[in-house]
């Protein structure tokens, strides 16, 4: 077989099948070396790393459908090409090469969430549960037939970086089962549900601002979902400001810059007509720290901020040194 993937996502499914005594890897392919970091060094992909480190011959071409590609391609005489993440649209003459196809791990239960985002916006969306399938691709986005698929649970604090990481080790041995099932003809591809299908799109920067008048539970989603990149930014006197956060309980505590909206122990709770009342976006000092009202009055307990150009600091830190004046607001005026 023939290995394609780049990111560390598909990094655990490639050690797993050099770890198998009935597969056999002749090459991995991956993209091209790219610039990374401050000082925009070269950087290898992860997949590539444990290429080297295995002392697997490596493929970078910058266009997968160039024709010297193909001929390479076809003179493997290949079985099957795994490919995770690889980053390259495959043309369609192209999947026809290998005898059982070009089978893909997808971090989604298809047909939800096709696409290049699948986890983020599982998240973001309020999923409880994910999964991933292998599948079998066609010349679609995520359209290919399934082959298998596996369920698992989203947990309620969890970040795209740590779900990510959980359905890469649980997708390793799907693969391996799903090429073992294809080798021995016991397992037979089914259709996905076109109803069903809901797409993932690639992340662009402007999702991560938040929308105040989003209920804090949305804005909690969007924060897990989008971490590390774009992340939840908001603007701040006039400059860009990225947030970190919880939702905070209904039996909580609430007071506010210079006391103009409070509600303690005993009083009304922050949902209360007061806090529906204030307007999304402003800002709310505790004697713990900093909380924001969002929509229907719900609140988001702040714990750390970082504003454009310096360094990330609590959120207590940045209330002190901000200075906040009363029912000052978070967001564009």
């Amino acid at each position: 077989m023939v290995f394609c993937g780049t990111p560390q996502f598909a990094v655990p499914s490639l050690q797993h099948l050099l770890q198998q005594q009935d597969f056999e890897v002749v090459g991995v392919f991956t993209q091209p070396d790219r610039p990374k970091g401050r000082g925009q060094e070269i950087a290898f992909s992860p997949v590539k790393e444990l290429a080297l480190a295995a002392k697997l011959p490596v493929h970078q071409p910058a266009k997968v459908r160039a024709p010297e590609i193909e001929e390479q391609l076809r003179a493997l005489a290949l079985d099957v090409i795994v490919i995770i993440a690889y980053g390259q649209i495959i043309p369609a003459r192209l999947l026809t090469i290998p005898k059982f196809g070009w089978i893909n791990l997808h971090a989604s239960l298809l047909s939800k969430y096709r696409g290049a985002a699948p986890i983020n916006w599982a998240i973001v969306n309020g999923e409880t549960r994910t999964g991933n399938t292998t599948m079998r691709i066609d010349a679609g986005m995520d359209t290919g037939e399934i082959l298998v698929q596996e369920e698992l649970a989203i947990g309620p604090e969890e970040t795209a970086p740590e779900l990510a990481a959980r359905l890469a080790e649980a997708g390793a041995p799907l693969m391996a089962n799903t090429l073992r099932g294809l080798a021995a003809g016991t397992l037979r591809g089914r259709l996905q549900d076109e109803a069903a299908a809901s797409l993932a799109p690639i992340l662009k920067r402007e999702d991560g601002r938040i929308d105040w008048a989003r209920s804090v539970q949305e804005i909690y989603n969007r924060m897990r979902g989008f971490a590390p990149w774009p992340g939840a930014y908001t603007d701040f006197r006039g400059q860009i400001c990225h947030l970190w956060g919880k939702p905070v309980s209904k039996e909580d505590e609430v007071q506010s810059v210079g006391g103009a909206f409070s509600c303690k122990s005993g009083g009304e709770p922050p949902h209360s007509k007061v806090m529906e009342q204030a307007t999304p976006g402003t800002l709310l000092t505790t004697s713990e720290g900093l909380r924001v009202v969002c929509g229907q009055g719900s609140v988001l307990e702040l714990t750390s901020v970082k504003l454009e150009g310096r360094k990330q600091v609590s959120a207590a830190e940045f209330a002190r040194g901000a200075r906040l004046q009363a029912a000052e607001r978070l967001g564009k005026a």
